[in-house]
């Protein structure tokens, strides 16, 4: 029972980022079925119009784009506290992937989420994939998560989780810089306000080191280049979110990165204590990516996505503390107060609108 009820929770976060989509393939088939009924019968007694009641029902089953509740409902508070203590185990679980090599673990990893979340779609009833003639930009995508993840991972081989984690949570910065590049969209100078903390903090965390070393500098290069590439990434399918629900969206990315990942990764030796090894591979995909990924989207229908993103800076607290727990990782008082200025600096830009 205890099991079971967990079970329900992350079933029915699933089931409402699969249907409540605007404008989606099953939004818009429902609302016609819907609407074809209204017809038969005429109106519903209501004395509204046909098109009145389908707009009702369109409404009903496919929210408005960005529409969230004024205040944060309990259930999507709930939905980002989980994701983000299913994100923490994501450093440790890498650590107990060793000794397979960064290409092996993200293929593993992007692979096991893409089959979790393929699955979740035909659950849904959704499609599989992309339509037909939009493969080759969704390879695009996948590319750009594959980089995304892989120089995550391939940071922890050479840095310290305290490091990789507040270096990699930069990327709000980035997205917001590629917004206005890219797209246009105009940056309020107070979330400039926001950089010199950053700044700072990561000067501290480098600077202050005790430890530093050229192999962690290097480290710290890749954990910035994951940051880089999720801006990349999240304004690269931005214009997707309305056009594909999340579940079937994510499976294709997954599962495309994994292709990309697989000339590396495929034919190497997997080592010793190679069961163990390929069980903290497929936890990767499965908990931090695959469920933590979808518990945190569904948040975002429920609570301003200003609220989601500063809970989820806490990512990088619960990493740290489970590398300091289960690996004895502890980190230097330098890497916690610069971890603590970069993530208020990231936390001003997200409120700073």
């Amino acid at each position: 029972m205890a099991i079971a009820r967990p079970v329900r929770v992350v079933l029915a976060a699933l089931l409402v980022e699969g249907t409540t989509v605007a404008n989606t393939w099953e939004g818009t088939a429902i609302s016609e079925r819907m609407a074809g009924r209204m017809g038969a019968q005429g109106d519903l007694g209501g004395g509204l119009s046909d098109g009145r009641e389908m707009a009702r029902a369109r409404s009903a089953i496919s929210p408005a784009p960005g529409a969230v509740p004024a205040q944060p409902s309990p259930a999507g508070l709930a939905f980002v506290g989980v994701g983000v203590m299913l994100f923490a185990t994501s450093p440790v679980l890498v650590r107990y992937a060793a000794p397979l090599t960064p290409f092996q673990i993200t293929f593993g990893r992007m692979a096991t989420a893409g089959a979790c979340l393929m699955l979740a779609s035909l659950a849904t009833r959704q499609p599989i994939g992309p339509a037909r003639g939009e493969w080759p930009r969704f390879a695009g995508y996948g590319l750009i998560a594959a980089l995304h993840f892989l120089l995550y991972i391939a940071a922890l081989s050479f840095t310290t989780i305290a490091h990789a984690l507040v270096l990699v949570y930069t990327a709000p910065i980035f997205v917001t810089l590629f917004a206005g590049i890219f797209l246009g969209e105009r940056i309020p100078r107070r979330k400039y306000l926001g950089l010199p903390v950053v700044l700072v903090g990561l000067a501290i965390l480098a600077g202050l080191e005790p430890h530093l070393t050229w192999r962690m500098a290097f480290g710290d290069l890749l954990a910035l280049g994951s940051a880089v590439c999720f801006g990349l990434y999240s304004i690269a399918g931005r214009r997707e979110r309305a056009r594909y629900p999340l579940v079937r969206y994510a499976g294709a990315v997954y599962a495309l990165a994994a292709v990309w990942l697989a000339p590396f990764a495929l034919g190497q030796p997997l080592g010793t204590n190679s069961a163990f090894s390929l069980g903290a591979v497929i936890a990767l995909g499965v908990i931090p990516l695959a469920i933590g990924h979808t518990l945190y989207n569904a948040s975002l229908r429920r609570v301003h996505p200003t609220y989601v993103n500063l809970i989820a800076t806490q990512e990088v607290t619960g990493g740290i503390v489970l590398g300091a727990l289960l690996l004895g990782e502890w980190p230097p008082l330098s890497a916690i107060l610069g971890a603590v200025l970069t993530l208020v600096g990231v936390g001003l830009s997200l409120v700073l609108e």
